[in-house]
């Protein structure tokens, strides 16, 4: 039976198609004068210095670690709770992942479970399952705005002893976020966004790194096209120079003028999706919040906005209840698998490091992603909360 309500639809803009058309017939469809603006436009909505779009969001992890010029190796903290990409920009830029448990109520590490990651540095567990000893203290730390509640990356960054220029903020659910009255990604020293189909802001594919440090945003914009001097559009526009240099060692994680003409006109419709995603929260919290069993997502909200790119419940038999609501024409989805529970993780970083989340496994083993997007309608809506309260009910 297909889904009638799907888990994401995602939201076009309809400014789109005359966008991209318009970067078909001028000639420059890779990196060029479409993706400069996008950058620009990008960094006036957050309030950022500086905004290199890049690939992915993964890609703008890698970038970003690699950027950091850290030693080989390095361990860098991460929570557990988190997209599988997040673990491979790490290994990929040659360094060691130390996982990070998580607070219970918010689903993103606090200030006690970054502190116990970075004191067990020393002496931890590593390589595939075995015991050699490592004698380093933390190097970077990735944070991340789980479902679009924006960390507190002053107060993190405090407890792993790291200065704020070597914390990478994976704001892949952040557009729209705000703490403190300043977006995400406003005074970072490195946040990195995801335009991918399903986000808040989606292009298709594609991400960002939004900085407050001009010579580190450049290094990053060098680093996404090779680590060459110069780009392809700065060589071919008339006066341009097929001489360029390769002063650092890169990646090919551009992103096309195609691309960034589609991010412009979906960037001109996100407040209004970002006020649909708000009211359809108030609606579920309203719905669900006495259903027996249930835990809604993050309510100690003071000074936070929250970016709502995922309504993520706790829910008894969680599987069970999944594919119930799949049954009842209810598409779902769990974010995220835990990292210390995927085989290739754990043959890495060994069977000590993965167990020591237990917050993170007792609580992704209850996660569920309810429908979330502009386009869901009421009926939609309605029919969500109508599954899952028959879905618990029958429990209580």
């Amino acid at each position: 039976m297909s889904s009638s309500v799907p888990f994401t639809i995602p939201s076009v803009s309809g400014e789109v198609s005359d966008a991209v058309v318009k970067v078909l017939d001028s000639g420059w469809i890779t990196t060029g004068p479409q993706t400069a603006a996008f950058e620009q436009e990008f960094a006036d909505h957050l309030g950022a210095a500086h905004v290199v779009a890049v690939a992915s969001c993964t890609t703008a992890l890698e970038l970003c670690l690699r950027a950091l010029d850290l030693p080989p190796g390095s361990a860098v903290l991460t929570p557990s709770l988190t997209f599988c990409g997040a673990i491979n920009a790490i290994l990929h830029a040659g360094h060691r992942p130390v996982l990070v448990d998580i607070d219970e109520d918010t689903l993103v590490p606090s200030p006690a479970t970054v502190a116990a990651a970075a004191a067990r540095c020393k002496g931890s567990s590593g390589g595939r399952g075995g015991s050699s000893p490592h004698d380093d203290e933390p190097r970077a730390m990735i944070v991340q705005n789980q479902g679009g509640y924006p960390v507190d990356v002053a107060a993190l960054a405090e407890a792993a002893g790291l200065d704020r220029a070597r914390v990478v903020e994976d704001a892949a659910h952040g557009p729209g976020a705000a703490r403190g009255g300043k977006p995400v990604g406003s005074e970072s020293f490195a946040a990195c966004f995801s335009f991918y189909a399903t986000k808040n802001m989606p292009i298709g594919e594609g991400g960002a790194v939004a900085s407050s440090d001009q010579e580190f945003a450049d290094r990053v914009r060098a680093m996404r096209m090779h680590g060459m001097s110069k780009d392809s559009w700065k060589r071919y526009m008339p006066g341009g120079s097929w001489r360029y240099d390769v002063k650092t060692v890169g990646l090919k994680a551009n992103m096309t003028d195609v691309q960034a003409a589609i991010g412009r006109a979906q960037l001109a419709a996100l407040p209004a999706w970002q006020e649909r995603r708000a009211r359809i929260v108030a609606a579920y919290d309203e719905a669900l919040r006495d259903l027996p069993g249930l835990v809604l997502p993050q309510r100690n909200l003071d000074g936070v906005r929250h970016a709502w790119h995922l309504y993520q419940v706790r829910v008894p038999d969680r599987d069970e209840i999944s594919a119930e609501l799949e049954a009842a024409g209810v598409a779902t989805s769990v974010h995220f698998i835990p990292a210390n529970q995927m085989t290739a993780y754990l043959e890495i970083l060994g069977a000590d490091e993965c167990a020591r989340v237990p917050v993170t496994d007792r609580v992704g083993a209850e996660l569920l992603s309810l429908p979330l997007y502009p386009g869901l309608t009421d009926d939609g809506l309605e029919r969500v909360v109508s599954a899952l309260t028959e879905a618990l009910r029958t429990r209580s």
